[in-house]
């Protein structure tokens, strides 16, 4: 897949959310500063990572769970900051490069089903459907594949386990114009942000 170039959002600078996976938790030291150097300015939408999974393996009730996984990604957002980022938990379009706090704006519209099917990844894809941005999605891997195969573009819903249950459907639904990239690869990222091709798969309602 063609990343877009930078200016492709729209006119020049115009701002990104990026959704830092929790899978990259080891690689936090080496993205950060590719995500401050940005020209663009970035709304990044932790994962949950370690905290997540601690919530997961505690046996709790959808509803307990949705909101401890929901302070999980805010624990996750303090640990990206401590590499030098300064946080926010207001929901607006960014005009510097900062990292997105979602528990009280999350707690105030609750705006998603509470289970599993809804994790970090459909909660990134809310919060650009709500500024009206595009999203990049940094994953472990290098985006979905079919077999062997990685998909360059999608436009319909797919089964994968990439993305959890309700993100596909909903950023076609949303018209969130999505890009999924390999975040354990640091050049892949600062190639992206540079407008240059990249490896990853596109998700979009056109071609």
């Amino acid at each position: 897949m063609i990343a877009k170039n930078p200016d492709s959002h729209g006119t020049r600078g115009t701002p990104l959310i990026v959704k830092l996976g929790g899978s990259l938790y080891a690689h936090v030291p080496d993205l950060v500063p590719i995500l401050r150097s940005s020209v663009l300015p970035l709304l990044i939408v932790p994962g949950g990572g370690p905290f997540a999974n601690a919530v997961r393996q505690a046996g709790l009730d959808d509803e307990t769970a949705h909101w401890e996984a929901i302070m999980a990604m805010n624990q996750y957002g303090r640990y990206i900051a401590s590499y030098g980022l300064p946080v926010t938990d207001r929901l607006a379009v960014p005009d510097r490069t900062v990292i997105f706090l979602p528990g009280r704006c999350l707690r105030e519209q609750d705006p998603l089903p509470h289970s599993w099917d809804v994790t970090s990844d459909t909660i990134a894809a809310w919060v650009a459907a709500e500024l009206h941005l595009d999203l990049l999605l940094l994953k472990s891997v290098d985006g979905i594949h079919e077999g062997v195969v990685l998909k360059k573009h999608l436009n319909a819903p797919r089964k994968t386990d990439v993305v959890d249950v309700l993100f596909i459907p909903y950023v076609l639904e949303k018209q969130v114009d999505t890009f999924i990239l390999n975040g354990s690869r640091p050049e892949y990222l600062a190639g992206y942000l540079q407008g240059n091709q990249v490896p990853g798969t596109r998700i979009t309602t056109t071609f």
